[in-house]
Formats: structure tokens, C-alpha cells, sequence
């Protein structure tokens, strides 16, 4: 791509993101517009900021860049540009955008009154291939093969599913019959496409991701970090405790794994290593304390704020429930890097590693202004919307404060902003693109197949008798999910395919939404697809299978609490005061087992038996029945205590 392509390129980037910003002020300031007009017209406005910051020739170009970085020579322009005529066909991919804008727009009255029972016409079906063939073209172009072809096996699917055997099975229609079915659910009505999740993408995250943009730029982000660095300098493992720390307090407002790891582990994990952990220790720590963030409120992953709209209940109340869960992820962690720096403890080393945080903390606190005013609104029932928009508004102000005080070293001028606005866009348009994609899934599983009424009967047969059964095979089903799709997507298609497995089961519809949650998470760090352990793994410069592994270790707690708050709902807050004191002071003590046995020490290096025993203990005390939980208590207690006596005896006789 030449510099005149490009610079129209760039300039039409600006463009759409004007647009996309004044469409989403339009619903936020003015009003909200009917779903099948908001939900097409935001989808269509991502569709074209990913093609336009994704060209056809970007994988060529990259790769031509690369291959000569790797051998140190300049990058020759007129191989380059070689595949630049590939453009041309991102011309037809914008050509079909406004055809479907002027369906959408010219069309909205019929769809609003559409019924099946009606005719669909020509320009229906048209609009439909369009949609989803640009879809799949924008899901390969930001997101990688493995989620487009996924999408277009289900698809497949969809066509075929009367000819398969089994709980593949589905009854068969007339080929017309079926591809208006098709096309209804897919496009012409508030499923498939412009279902939930996107709606939940153009009413919401839109805010909440511009928030966090704007957040970070204007110095909250690194105010989160330095305070995690400055209150972990005092105690032993002090870099690792920062990890943890950092990568939870700013997971709650940026809520990914990756730039989590990309942000604080450049910090923390080069200071673990000169502690005395290995690098793939280092790297896995950061990768757990990171992956955490999304399930930490307030705002967590993306896909908790489209688990409160299908639920249909308060994102406040989501958020809520995930609490206990989280302490109890980050207590674990906590736990484990303060054992292995009792492991690996060399005070001269601690010392060198102490991480200097170069500003002072309390003049810089205003900054967290922005965070608060958004949880108080969360808290206060606020819509979402109105929370974001207020949490924005909140980071301007702050940013106009920041002018007069702190040297403006925070200050971010009117291009920074503009540059936050951009930012904000482009990763708004990014998780439109899989919400939207999912709903095609979600449709086909649920409306043009019965494939999740058979796999549900399937799962609940074989979980009758046995609960623990049926929810290993879901456990296993969204981390085999998770690891081929984004969080979003792999909750999603779980919801669709386990949730009402669960639900047969006498689950609550919350428990089971954040059992799949939780798992569609987990296998973030969970190998051989682990993208975080692997972004850690290069910044320490460790073995990434490796760190994958150490990380899959030392989120044990992560895989084992989804059990414990379905056997005990108090644990997501559903019961009484008692039964919620009682569940939470029995899953911090099994989280405690649970760490000390992974890190393998707690005043002295354990023998195998001493691990196996506190091990089961952790695993009584997720037992539901309260004689497992004291044998659990007791036994672990035990084990502590005898180790603690052999420790005292080894330092008397080295005395």
C-alpha cells in the first residue's frame, strides 16, 4: 500500500470514527433507537472501521516486515506493496456495507412489524449473505482462522444436521422452508446476528471499553500499578506480591489478560526473576494474577456485562457475585508467591529488587476518582450506560485537574484525547465483531437445529445420579472452547450448549452462567492454548510451554472454585448471612490448602504425603456435607501444625 492509499485509509479511519462516536453519543445523550436499527447500524460502523484498519495485504505486509527484521535488511517497498491490488476487494467489502445500510435504514419499518408467517423477499436474503460473509471476513481478519472456520462449521451444521446421526440429529424441512427459517433468524428479527450480545455491545461496552481507554491514558492505569509495586516493597517475594496486586487492581478496569500481562509484567516479572524465581515461575505468576482480572468486579470481562442481560437481572448483581470468588482466586495466588519467596528467600537479592516507584502516590489519588464514580453508580443502579458515560465525563474532569497539579506529567492535550477516542473505537469495533459473529452460533444451536435440547437431555442423563459427572463434561466442553475462542465467544457458545444442561440439573440460572464464565477463563492459562502464560513466557524469556503449565498449576483455585459455588451458592451470595460467612470462611481455608500444597512449602519443603494430605483436605472442604468439611478442617490443621513443629525441631538442631 502506497503512502497516498494509505493516508486515504487513515483518513477515512477518522471519519468512521467520528461517526461511530456521534452514533453512540446519539443513543447515550438523545435516545435510544429500536433494536433493529441500533444494533445493524453499530455493526455495520465495526464492520467498516475493521476493514479499514485491517486490510486485505496487512497478514503479506507483515510478514514481508518481518522477514527482513529477522534479517537485519531494509524493508523493500516494491515487494511490499506486491499484493496491494488485494484492495480492491476490501472496495466490494464496502460496497456491500452500504447496500446493507440502505436495507437497514430503508427496511426498518417492515422488519419492525415482521412476522414468519410473511414473505422475504430478494433484498432479505441478499442482506443475509452479505452479513454473514463479512462477518466471517472480519472475524479471520482480527481474530485468526480457528473462530471464522468454528462459525462456518455450525453453519455447515445447520444444512446438513438432518442427514447426521445421533444428538447431531434434527428433524428435516423443505429446503425453502429451511432457508427462510434460515434467513429470519439469522438477520430479520432480534436473534442470531442482532441478538443479545450485540445489543449488549452498542448499549454497553461500547462505554465501558472507551472508558478504559481513557482511563489508562490519563494516568489512572499506572496510579493502580505504582500503588500494587509501593505496598508489596516491605514484604518478602515483594515483586511477585506486586504482580499480584497490580494486575488485580488494574484487571478491574481493563479486564484482559493480555494487556495485563503486557502492561505490569515488564515490571514485575525482570524483579521476580532477580528474587530467585525461575522464569517460567515468574512468567506464570504474572499470567494467573493477570488472567484474575476478568473475573474481578467491577467490571470484569466482557462477557459478564452480556451474562447480566440474558440473565435479566442488574449488572450490579453479577458483579456482586463474583466478589467472594475473586478474594478467594487472589487470596490463593497471594498465598502461593508469599510460600515459594519463603522457598526461594535470599535477602540480598530481595533487596537489589525492590521496585522503585518514581512518583508519589497520594498526590496522584484524584485519578481514581473516575473508577469510584462509575462503581457507586453500578452500585446505585445506574443504567450502564449512564455509568460509562459518567465514568468518561468523570476522566475528563480529572484530566482538566491534572493541568494544574503534578507538573502535568498526567495530562493528556486534545490530541491525546482525540488518539484515546480512536483507541476506544478500534477495541469497541474488535469485540462487536465476535459478539455479533456468536449470535450466528447461538441461532443455529438453538433455532435452526435442536442441537442443544438433544446435547442437554444427553448431559442430563448422565448427570441423574451423578452431578459432579455432568459438570466435569461441561467444564471440560468450555475449556475446550476457550481455548479455540475469545472469552466472549466461548461464553457464549457454553451458555447456549451447557447452561441448560446445568439449569436440568436444579442449578441456579446465575450458578450456572458463571460456572461456564469461569471456565471459558481458565483456559486462558490452561495449555496448550494459553495466550497469556505465552505473552508472559516472552517477556521473561522462559519456555512458553512451560509457563503454561506452571500457570495452569498455580491457578488450581481458579478451576476448583466453579465447584464450590454450585455445591454452596452462598459463595455467590445467594443465602442467608450465616450461610454466606460460613461458605466464605470455608472456601478461604480451602483456597490456603489448596495454595500451600501447589507451592509445596509453608515453614519447611513438604514430603509427598504431607501434599497429598493437605490436598485432600482442600478437596473436603469444597464437599458440600459438613462432616467432609470438618475432617477437611482437622486434617489440614494437622498437617500445618505437624509441619510447623518439624521446621522448629530443624532449626533447633541447626542452632
Amino acid at each position: 500500500m502506497d503512502a497516498k492509499k494509505k493516508t486515504i485509509r487513515n483518513w477515512l479511519a477518522v471519519i468512521v470514527t467520528v461517526a461511530f462516536f456521534a452514533f453512540q453519543m446519539y443513543l447515550a445523550l438523545v435516545k435510544q433507537l429500536n433494536p433493529m436499527l441500533q444494533s445493524p447500524l453499530h455493526l455495520i460502523l465495526a464492520l467498516t472501521l475493521v476493514f479499514l484498519y485491517n486490510p486485505a495485504d496487512k497478514a503479506y505486509r507483515k510478514k514481508v516486515t518481518k522477514a527482513a527484521e529477522a534479517e537485519g535488511k531494509p524493508v523493500d517497498e516494491k515487494k511490499l506493496n506486491a499484493h496491494a491490488w488485494m484492495n480492491w476487494f476490501d472496495i466490494l467489502l464496502f460496497i456491500c456495507l452500504a447496500y446493507m445500510l440502505w436495507y437497514v435504514v430503508g427496511q426498518n419499518a417492515r422488519l419492525l412489524d415482521f412476522v414468519s408467517v410473511q414473505p422475504v423477499y430478494g433484498i432479505d436474503y441478499i442482506f443475509m449473505v452479505m452479513t454473514i460473509v463479512l462477518l466471517l471476513i472480519a472475524v479471520y481478519r482480527t481474530l485468526g482462522i480457528v473462530l471464522a472456520i468454528f462459525i462456518a462449521v455450525f453453519i455447515l451444521y445447520a444444512f446438513t444436521s438432518p442427514y447426521l446421526p445421533g444428538i447431531l440429529f434434527t428433524k428435516g424441512k423443505t429446503f425453502a422452508k429451511f432457508i427462510k427459517q434460515f434467513c429470519v433468524g439469522m438477520t430479520m428479527g432480534e436473534s442470531g446476528v442482532f441478538g443479545t450480545p450485540l445489543y449488549t455491545s452498542a448499549n454497553t461496552l461500547f462505554y465501558f471499553i472507551v472508558f478504559g481507554a481513557f482511563f489508562s491514558s490519563m494516568g489512572g492505569g499506572q496510579l493502580l500499578i505504582d500503588i500494587g509495586m509501593k505496598f508489596s516493597n516491605k514484604s518478602s517475594g515483594g515483586p511477585a506480591k506486586a504482580a499480584v496486586i497490580s494486575s488485580g487492581l488494574m484487571g478491574m478496569i481493563s479486564g484482559s489478560a493480555v494487556a495485563n500481562v503486557a502492561t505490569t509484567g515488564v515490571m514485575t516479572i525482570p524483579m521476580m526473576k532477580k528474587v530467585g524465581y525461575k522464569p517460567e515461575e515468574a512468567g506464570a505468576v504474572e499470567a494467573v494474577a493477570s488472567t484474575g482480572g476478568q473475573i474481578m468486579p467491577p467490571i470484569m470481562g466482557v462477557g459478564a456485562f452480556i451474562m447480566a442481560e440474558m440473565l435479566g437481572v442488574p449488572y450490579s448483581r453479577v458483579a456482586a457475585a463474583a466478589i467472594l470468588p475473586a478474594v478467594a482466586y487472589y487470596f490463593a495466588v497471594f498465598v502461593l508467591v508469599d510460600r515459594l519467596a519463603a522457598k526461594h528467600q535470599n535477602a540480598a537479592q530481595e533487596q537489589d529488587a525492590k521496585i522503585k516507584v518514581e512518583r508519589t502516590i497520594l498526590p496522584r489519588l484524584y485519578l481514581l476518582l473516575p473508577a469510584v464514580i462509575l462503581v457507586v453508580m453500578i452500585i446505585r443502579g445506574a443504567s450502564l450506560m449512564r455509568a460509562g458515560m459518567m465514568g468518561i465525563a468523570s476522566c475528563l474532569i480529572c484530566d482538566v485537574v491534572s493541568y494544574f497539579i503534578n507538573e502535568k506529567k498526567d495530562f493528556v492535550d486534545l490530541k491525546g484525547i482525540w488518539n484515546c477516542c480512536l483507541d476506544g473505537a478500534k477495541q469497541a469495533a474488535e469485540i462487536a465483531i465476535p459478539t455479533a459473529a456468536c449470535g450466528i452460533i447461538i441461532n443455529v444451536v438453538t433455532g435452526q437445529t435442536s442441537l442443544a435440547t438433544n446435547l442437554s437431555a444427553l448431559i442430563s442423563s448422565l448427570g441423574t445420579t451423578n452431578l459432579f459427572a455432568a459438570m466435569l463434561i461441561a467444564m471440560i466442553g468450555c475449556m475446550l472452547l476457550g481455548m479455540a475462542l475469545p472469552t466472549v465467544a466461548a461464553y457464549l457458545v457454553g451458555v447456549i450448549l451447557f447452561v441448560p444442561c446445568l439449569r436440568a440439573l436444579g442449578i441456579s440460572a446465575l450458578c450456572a452462567n458463571m460456572f461456564v464464565f469461569y471456565y471459558g477463563i481458565m483456559a486462558q492459562i490452561t495449555p496448550p492454548v494459553c495466550v497469556a502464560s505465552y505473552t508472559a513466557a516472552g517477556i521473561a524469556d522462559a519456555n512458553a510451554m512451560k509457563t503454561g503449565i506452571k500457570g495452569f498449576t498455580f491457578a488450581m483455585v481458579g478451576f476448583l472454585v466453579p465447584f464450590v459455588f454450585v455445591y454452596n451458592p452462598a459463595i455467590l451470595l445467594e443465602g442467608t448471612v450465616v450461610e454466606i460467612v460460613i461458605g466464605a470462611a470455608q472456601m478461604l481455608l480451602g483456597t490456603f490448602f489448596l495454595a500451600v500444597t501447589v507451592a509445596g512449602y509453608f515453614k519447611r519443603n513438604f514430603k509427598p504425603f504431607e501434599r497429598v494430605a493437605l490436598f485432600i483436605a482442600a478437596l473436603l472442604l469444597i464437599a458440600p456435607e459438613v462432616i467432609s468439611s470438618i475432617i477437611g478442617v482437622v486434617l489440614g490443621v494437622g498437617v500445618l501444625m505437624l509441619d510447623t513443629i518439624a521446621s522448629k525441631k530443624n532449626g533447633a538442631k541447626a542452632a
